[in-house]
């Protein structure tokens, strides 16, 4: 119980303050007069303006709050190097249990740092704010963190903490630690293909110095530089960005002895190549219905640069006109067959046949192109079945197809098996139907001894378009010059931009769009594993988390020719995955996360905190086992640790539970306070 004295005045304070100064100056006149009875005119007219006052006796029933003391354990990825996790839970154990046998205390267990492949860094202070956020100030105790000493929200200030009371650090791993890192100091995230980007990079060795590093650098795989670094060293790769999409570059230094985890020993960046121009040579032949079509689909891209020639004038069609007079612009047969045809990603035919307009050696040229890397795409009319079809040329080496003739019938395009799998015609809109919801075609060129399987098939279920590989190089082969009716809405038309679209994306190697890939993919939380295939099966995939932690997945059917699989992207940094044969990688979050670029255990970076609070910051491994201070409570001090021992703030808070009030001038008491003072003065008045 606690007993007091409480005041509620009859009148306005004011009254009573100058009640007090004129007591007080009849006081000083009386006893300088030396008047008789001074004294107790005095204490009468004190009684008076007490009365006034009217204080009251007070009693309150309180019951005693418990302090609370917060114990904050780190579960971030760190811990998992070594035997940080073991320690950490003993710690706990032994501290918990040390807590628990203080009266009075309650003691509250979190768990923070869990990995959530969002958040960058160890955060154990925000956990720690909420665990103690229904917490009055004047309860708290004090926190103790089981940490590796690497937390990234140490707050500036002692203030910022949010209490009064001593925060410990108790620290997990071995003194003396060592271990090595690649650190990305400068890194583009896109590049121009064909064009060199340059990447900077650090060897980051801890605990030791003046060691020497194999260093690897390689893209997408392929071993492109070696070299040896020494601690400290900071260098630089040039590297050749050689295709549109992601470029994965991976630096990887080899082991330092006895180093603490080979984890961040690799870094990882993805530059996304992008195209400056994408140049391509259209060739039409003779004029006809759809020409346009192609070019119009093209132009509209602002990433290709097109150069298109149409031959309006066979040489065959002669009337003696000069050659100079009947053409705007020489075709320059020599300079785009021979001198510049590594210098476009596609050459594309367009009905065009052998017209004397191109000499066969150039053809021979053009098959060459296509087995070094290049892509031709032949969009196919009565021309290719004709004695001047380009067949019949040294290009029939890289064609899937030999013409045999033409059929004249309409019918509806449809995705083969095969096509159905394939990227470029896989879910084209209308395909689903029966038949599908676009125009017919009433042309296609007749073929035999193929090379290929078809991805669509025409009238009486032949082949209508191939797409091929030959050497380095892809071939498409659309056997209708019809796929105008498509462009121009012909019975509702068709989905000729995404066919035509993807089919020159394909042939130009965009890597969206191959058959066979395995695609590391980032989704909400998620990280999604795709395989794309042409197979009815797929293997197991293996998926390795940044810190080392490997996942077997068991992919499930999807659209035809994908499979897919999730698990959670709970760790920020370098995830890959494997099938046996392909290999994907991804980086989740930024591209030096926190949590790998210093991995050693420390207690340096939470002591200055730490000891401004009252607390300490100490390891609890001596030697192979755990070892925790002593933990005591104490009542008042502003230093809570001392040799082996850590204290904890005891708090006097409690709750009201009843309240008892007597007031003083009320009643009889105050009655008989009154006149006996009054009756006292009246005495030594009468003497």
């Amino acid at each position: 119980m606690n007993y007091g004295i409480a005041f509620t005045p009859l009148v306005p304070s004011i009254v009573l303050w100058i009640g007090l100064g004129a007591i007080i100056v009849m006081a000083v006149i009386l006893l300088l007069a030396r008047a008789r009875g001074a004294a107790v005119r005095v204490v009468a007219l004190a009684l008076i303006l007490l009365a006034l006052a009217n204080p009251s006796f007070t009693r309150e029933d309180r019951d005693p709050l418990t302090s609370v003391a917060a114990v904050v354990v780190d579960k971030s990825p760190s811990q998992n190097f070594g035997n940080r996790n073991r320690e950490a839970a003993q710690a706990q154990e032994a501290l918990v249990d040390s807590l628990k046998k203080i009266k009075g205390l309650e003691v509250r267990v979190v768990d923070a740092g869990q990995a959530d492949g969002e958040t960058d860094g160890t955060k154990l202070f925000g956990a720690l704010a909420s665990a103690l956020s229904d917490v009055p100030v004047d309860r708290v105790a004090g926190a103790f963190l089981i940490t590796d000493g690497r937390v990234h929200d140490i707050p500036a200030s002692t203030a910022a903490v949010g209490f009064q009371a001593p925060v410990h650090a108790l620290i997990t791993g071995q003194k003396n630690e060592r271990d090595r890192r690649i650190a990305i100091t400068a890194a583009p995230r896109f590049g121009i293909v064909g064009q060199n980007q340059t990447i900077t990079y650090r060897l980051d060795d801890q605990g030791v110095t003046g060691e020497r590093a194999k260093v690897t650098i390689r893209r997408d795989g392929e071993v492109i530089s070696e070299r040896n670094m020494s601690s400290g060293q900071t260098s630089s790769v040039e590297v050749d960005i050689k295709h549109a999409g992601p470029n994965i570059v991976e630096i990887e230094a080899s082991p330092l002895e006895r180093e603490l985890t080979p984890v961040n020993n690799r870094a990882v960046v993805a530059i996304d190549g992008v195209r400056d121009k994408l140049r391509v040579l259209l060739v039409s032949g003779e004029p006809h219905s759809g020409e346009r079509t192609w070019r119009n689909l093209l132009k509209s891209d602002a990433s290709v640069d097109l150069v298109h020639f149409t031959i309006l004038r066979p040489p065959e069609k002669q009337d003696g006109t000069p050659i100079n007079e009947l053409s705007l612009i020489a075709f320059p047969t020599r300079e785009l067959f021979q001198q510049k045809i590594n210098e476009f990603q596609l050459i594309i035919f367009d009905r065009y046949a052998r017209q004397g307009v191109l000499p066969i050696a150039y053809f021979d040229n053009i098959a060459r192109y296509v087995r070094s890397g290049g892509a031709v795409l032949v969009s196919a009319g009565p021309d290719y079945a004709s004695n001047t079809s380009i067949w019949r040329t040294p290009l029939d080496s890289v064609l899937p197809a030999e013409p045999v003739g033409v059929t004249e019938k309409p019918f509806y395009a449809h995705l083969s098996d095969t096509g159905k799998r394939h990227p470029v015609t896989r879910g084209l809109e209308g395909s689903g139907s029966e038949p599908p919801r676009w125009s017919r075609f009433f042309r296609t060129v007749d073929t035999r001894n193929a090379t290929g399987t078809p991805v669509m098939t025409g009238a009486d279920n032949k082949p209508l378009l191939f797409l091929s590989r030959f050497g380095e190089g892809r071939v498409a082969l659309l056997l209708s010059d019809h796929i105008w009716l498509w462009a121009r809405g012909y019975e509702g038309g068709g989905p000729h931009l995404d066919l035509l679209r993807r089919m020159s994306h394909w042939l130009m190697k965009q890597p969206d769009l191959d058959e066979e890939a395995l695609r590391l993919q980032v989704q909400g939380k998620d990280i999604v594993v795709v395989r794309q295939t042409m197979s009815d099966s797929v293997q197991p995939v293996s998926v390795t988390s940044p810190s080392g932690v490997t996942h077997d997945l068991t992919l499930n059917a999807g659209e035809p020719g994908e499979w897919r699989a999730s698990l959670p992207a709970n760790e920020l940094g370098l995830w890959q995955a494997t099938d046996g044969t392909l290999k994907a990688l991804i980086n989740v979050g930024p591209t030096n996360p926190k949590e790998f670029s210093e991995v050693t255990s420390t207690a340096e970076t939470l002591r200055p905190l730490t000891q401004a609070t009252g607390g300490d910051a100490v390891r609890v491994v001596d030697g192979a086992s755990v070892d925790l201070p002593r933990i005591v409570p104490v009542r008042s001090s502003s230093v809570f640790h001392g040799d082996g021992w850590m204290g904890v703030r005891l708090r006097d808070a409690s709750v009201v539970k009843g309240v008892g009030v007597l007031p003083i001038f009320a009643g009889l008491i105050g009655l008989l306070l009154l006149l006996g003072a009054f009756a006292a003065t009246w005495m030594r008045e009468g003497r």
